[in-house]
């Protein structure tokens, strides 16, 4: 990291940059596309028929570790006065009750068999466990010397059973890359951003399952693993903006948010990316929904390519009327209005670059509340406005007219990603030129009990990506099946239907 960097950093704590400036939450219509079941068929199609000529990768964000999965059961680990069935029943607070539904409902989870073994290991059964040592299970479900599953990352746990298979997060995401990711040659090519620390445990879990999907699927696996680079790490600094130093003196880098990975997302060389959080998986049965909407998202990217590069060719050698057919795409794809009083040469440029940028289709969630991030229409410093998604920490909710725009928002991002990242020569692009620096986020932390300052670099989907050309396309809800809690795991998006 240059010092230039590091003095940016701190400029950054000393000034931070104003929030998103919200125009209106994007709708069906009005930065939102909704598809028809024709529609949908069509683009699937269209997909189809192209992939086999194509290099396709699947990004899945992988590190992150599963102790928020686990928070409730943490907290009851840690009261010593909660040792019985009867206590927790008794204290009936919402960390009890969780804790009670596992109990409940232990068979039905897929690591209900590892965590059998790891207490009859200990000579314990299960059953009396659950009823009468409750911190035992419990911190042989979470702790070192037992499945360890509040440290590891959430790939890593049993997810789902189907008969006699169990299977981690991270396995369900080879199945489904096998149904829709699968470009020329048979390969899928699949990568996961994980955690040093646990490298050697999904290598160990991949030469142990690949081999049998690939003969049941009829692919070839290509699995590459990276880290989140130490380079993007940034200074962390105390609550009046000084440096922080470490107990050797050295000065106090943390990890920098996900936004760090567009880092390891440019360094894929493919003509597609697909890109979907680690927990976003389902079981076999209800798979055929996100298949089909994958596979027409990924149509909607290449339609839009197509014509993005055609008029980008024309732009070289035809006469005004190419840049007028440019500019009208621009318009009425992403939204891109031409600044007033530019000569036809600058407006030729401004349309060429335009149109060299990063395209990405992302899938949309209808929902009556919005529960997070989502797609609003955004003006930028200079008053431009564009589709972006937008993380709610970057809105300023103390603004009334803001809260309300971020309250109206009717579609929630699930993270479901389908990106074009090389230009019409296909040359990579340097994805770095399209981050909003500004769109940064400024956390309250803490380390070894000092309060301290960090600085969250632009999120991947959001800030990191800013400058793409976006199209949304409004996705059902059915395709979204996140694991936030260890209790989601009972829901039939991972038990199945007769659940």
């Amino acid at each position: 990291m240059t010092r230039e960097a590091v003095l940016e950093q701190l400029r950054l704590y000393r000034e931070p940059p104003p929030p998103a400036r919200l125009l209106r939450a994007c709708t069906v219509g009005d930065g939102i596309r909704r598809l028809s079941d024709e529609q949908v068929q069509y683009y699937a199609s269209l997909y189809d028929e192209e992939v086999t000529s194509l290099a396709v990768a699947k990004f899945v964000p992988a590190s992150g570790a599963a102790s928020r999965m686990f928070r409730s059961l943490l907290a009851v680990s840690a009261d010593q006065r909660l040792r019985t069935r009867a206590d927790l029943v008794a204290k009936a607070d919402a960390d009890s009750k969780a804790v009670l539904q596992l109990l409940a409902e232990l068979r039905r989870f897929a690591f209900y068999e590892d965590l059998r073994t790891a207490l009859a290991r200990q000579e314990r059964a299960i059953d009396d466990c659950a009823d009468a040592d409750v911190p035992m299970l419990l911190s042989t479900l979470l702790e070192q010397g037992g499945l360890a599953y509040a440290s590891l990352p959430k790939g890593l746990l049993a997810f789902h059973r189907d008969g006699g298979e169990v299977r981690t997060a991270f396995e369900e995401h080879l199945v489904e890359a096998a149904a829709y990711a699968r470009g020329h040659g048979d390969v899928c090519r699949l990568h996961f951003t994980v955690s040093p620390e646990h490298e050697v445990r999904f290598r160990a879990l991949l030469s142990a399952v690949a081999g049998l999907y690939e003969q049941r699927f009829g692919v070839r696996y290509q699995v590459e693993f990276s880290h989140q680079k130490p380079s993007s790490d940034t200074l962390a600094v105390d609550l009046e903006g000084r440096p922080l130093r470490d107990r050797d003196g050295r000065l106090l880098f943390r990890p920098s948010g996900h936004g760090a990975l567009i880092e390891n997302l440019a360094d894929l060389d493919c003509d597609l990316v697909f890109i979907k959080n680690i927990d976003n998986v389902t079981v076999d049965e209800l798979k055929p929904l996100t298949v089909v909407w994958k596979r027409a998202l990924a149509g909607v990217l290449l339609e839009l390519r197509s014509e993005v590069f055609a008029c980008r060719r024309a732009i070289e050698t035809d006469g005004p009327e190419a840049v007028s057919a440019a500019l009208a795409l621009l318009a009425e794809h992403f939204g891109v209005a031409v600044p007033e009083g530019m000569s036809a040469a600058r407006m030729r440029e401004f349309a060429a670059d335009r149109l060299d940028r990063p395209l990405r289709a992302c899938g949309m969630v209808s929902a009556d509340a919005n529960p997070g991030g989502g797609p609003f229409w955004v003006l930028d410093a200079h008053g431009r406005a564009s589709t972006q998604v937008v993380e709610t920490s970057q809105v300023d909710r103390g603004d009334d007219a803001q809260r309300a725009i971020l309250e109206s928002a009717r579609h929630f991002n699930p993270v479901d990603l389908v990106c074009a990242t090389r230009d019409w020569k296909g040359r990579p692009l340097d994805l770095d030129r399209f981050i909003d620096h500004d769109a940064v986020f400024i956390a309250e932390k803490s380390e070894g009990g000092r309060p301290l300052r960090a600085l969250e670099r632009p999120g991947l989907w959001n800030g990191a990506m800013a400058g793409w050309n976006t199209v949304f396309v409004e996705v059902p809800a059915d395709t979204f099946h996140p694991v936030k809690t260890v209790g989601d795991l009972l829901t039939a998006a991972h038990q199945g239907r007769e659940a």
